[in-house]
């Protein structure tokens, strides 16, 4: 937005329905406050942005990072709260919420409620979701997913001119107190690669910068970046990045970065600390961008690790739920597998479904992945087929050793290829390291008691997994990345398992109750104020529904346009998971503007559902706007 604009007419508080925001409340209690508890009375006269996250999700990540602008300019009149919802039981312990909120620079006030007690009196249904509340303490606005930072922009300037002009507006500092820093040579690192004169290279996340660490693994030699979060190349003391993840060493001998948060991959001459973007264009990719083409002017989203496999780079594009490739001689990158579309679907790699892979690990005929959401490793193999090995879905997690079948991971973020052909996963929620052998298609915990262990590397010199025998693997030692206890952390591979006790979880989220057999699904989107709907090339919106399991879907199943479609479910299946893809495009209303800015605004929900008899007849999912045509319902 041009701070020359004028400011927008306000619009009467009588055309925009309201409803009295419910109070935050939240086991865990307040973060970012210095030590106070907040009310929405404490924040009376200041226009107040609940964003519902959870810090597993990478739209929730991205929703963060859309904030930042709009939180810094309004800053007087705007305060943002985060309300911590967790998916998993992991992010339901208060010291792992504290971590994150470190982790990912959250400078607001983040209430942490465990049990969804608040998520469930603001019927969210869906990480991430934003709701507005205006200086009366009204419920004026409610968004699903990302991309609606414009629209939230747009409704702050008009609501600071309508409530200045009825004197209800209170301007001054906000209730956010920053934590005091501490001091370590690395925080929150996300990956590390083991360099061919036996050091290591790390990606110190959260401080926004490489650190080459000597073969001790403790001794800083050098760092590379300024520590500022940017986009910048040149040598290592002016470059920037933005929380960098995944590294790999390109066959001439450059080492790639998976720059998440600037949707962008670097390269790093080693000898000389020289930094250069290679892929991305700095802005991230939404549906309907290019998905190939030359490697600077196609936008990227989340590239969260890297590996070289069969003569390409293959890229964990964990904001689009896919895999990329990227040909250094020709400069081109192209999406390789996936649809976009979260869950668990193996196959062809253009018909399979991830859910926000995040670590790759190369073999000769196998590329293994850590599927993060779905708790899954999945490989790819040189046919271009997608498999799973160990996971389930999207709701179903846990720390459980045996068969691969029933064995079970919790948002498991790295992987590793081991001399003996089997993989270790950095199983990141269950705080441990463990194996997944091929040859007897077993699970078992080598290790236990690390914190958030995000990635693991070999020493340079160790055979990288793709020859080997039988027995090569115990005694060797592999190097893991600790992210919550800041540092990489040696260990030797045991030669028996580790036991641990079997727990299996899922979502504690509540299912919704639904009437037996015919159901109204109505995703509601209103175009935010000065826009309208983006029909230039057809229809502005599209709706995609499956469920788990599918046989409880009947009708009503696949993609169409319309955000509203009637559902028969199939009463001998009393409960399951819907799942509902949502997009719609909306462009600025301006007919003096010949180029109007155009947005996409996109979700996905997964809804437990359990039939009942008197249970709901419609199923509301709010994209944009208000449920104003029946009340909200808990989700």
């Amino acid at each position: 937005m041009n701070d020359a604009a004028p400011a927008p007419t306000p619009a009467p508080a009588s055309r925009r329905a309201r409803v009295r925001a419910p109070e935050l409340v939240g086991k865990g209690g307040w973060l970012n406050t210095g030590g106070e508890d907040l009310t929405l009375a404490d924040l009376r006269g200041r226009i107040v942005l609940l964003d519902f996250w959870t810090f597993c999700c990478v739209n929730c990540l991205h929703v963060l990072d859309e904030l930042r602008e709009l939180e810094e300019k309004h800053r007087d009149t705007l305060v943002i709260v985060g309300v911590h919802s967790p998916k998993f039981a992991h992010e339901a312990e208060h010291r792992a919420v504290v971590d994150a909120v470190e982790r990912y620079g959250v400078a607001h006030p983040v209430l942490d409620d465990p049990e969804l007690a608040t998520w469930k009196q603001y019927a969210v249904r869906a990480w991430p979701t934003l709701v507005v509340i205006d200086p009366e303490g009204y419920v004026v606005a409610q968004h699903a997913g990302e991309g609606h930072a414009h629209a939230i922009a747009a409704l702050v300037a008009e609501l600071e001119a309508e409530h200045a002009a009825k004197g209800t507006l209170r301007r001054g500092e906000g209730p956010y107190v920053p934590p005091e820093p501490v001091a370590t040579d690395l925080r929150f690192p996300g990956k590390a690669l083991a360099l061919p004169g036996g050091g290591f290279l790390v990606s110190d996340s959260t401080r926004h910068a490489l650190v080459e660490l000597a073969p001790d693994g403790e001794s800083v030699v050098r760092r590379i970046g300024t520590g500022e979060r940017g986009l910048v190349d040149g040598q290592a003391d002016v470059a920037r990045f933005s929380e960098p993840q995944g590294l790999a060493l390109l066959p001439g001998g450059e080492v790639v970065v998976a720059d998440t948060v600037n949707h962008a991959l670097r390269g790093l001459d080693l000898a000389t600390g020289e930094v250069r973007t290679l892929a991305g264009t700095g802005g991230q990719w939404w549906q309907g961008s290019a998905t190939g083409g030359p490697a600077r002017e196609v936008a990227l989203s989340s590239p969260w690790d890297v590996a070289w496999f069969g003569g390409r780079l293959w890229i964990a594009m964990a904001g689009v739920h896919q895999l990329w490739t990227y040909d250094p001689e020709a400069g081109v990158v192209e999406a390789a597998a996936g649809t976009t579309n979260e869950g668990l679907v193996d196959g062809p790699a253009a018909e399979a479904w991830f859910a926000q892979p995040s670590g790759l690990a190369a073999t000769a005929e196998r590329l293994w992945i850590a599927d993060s959401e779905t708790s899954a490793l999945r490989w790819l193999d040189r046919d271009g087929v997608v498999h799973t090995a160990v996971g389930a879905g999207l709701f179903d997690f846990g720390h459980r050793d045996g068969p691969a079948g029933q064995a079970l991971l919790q948002h498991p973020l790295g992987v590793t290829a081991l001399p003996d052909g089997s993989v270790a996963v950095s199983d990141t929620y269950n705080h441990a390291l463990r194996r997944y052998d091929p040859a007897t298609d077993e699970v078992s915990t080598l290790a236990t008691d690390l914190r958030e262990p995000s990635a693991a590397v070999l020493p340079a010199g160790t055979a990288d997994g793709s020859a080997g025998g039988p027995g090569d693997t115990a005694g060797a030692e592999i190097v893991v990345v600790e992210s919550a206890r800041h540092r990489l952390t040696r260990l030797r591979l045991p030669e028996e398992a580790v036991a641990v006790a079997s727990v299996a979880h899922r979502t504690q989220r509540a299912a919704t109750e639904v009437a037996e057999g015919a159901l109204t699904l109505d995703v509601l989107f209103s175009p935010p104020a000065g826009q309208k709907l983006d029909t230039r090339f057809g229809p502005a919106s599209r709706l995609l529904v499956g469920s788990t399991p599918p046989e409880l879907l009947v009708e009503g199943a696949g993609q169409d346009t319309a955000l509203r479609r009637e559902l028969v479910l199939d009463p001998a299946v009393p409960e399951g998971v819907l799942h509902v893809s949502a997009m719609a495009a909306s462009c600025d209303d301006d007919p003096a503007n010949e180029y109007p800015a155009c947005h996409m605004h996109q979700q996905d929900w997964g809804v437990p559902v359990r039939q009942r008899a008197g249970g709901a007849t419609r199923l509301p999912l709010v994209l944009a706007g208000l449920d104003t045509t029946g009340g909200a319902e808990a989700g």
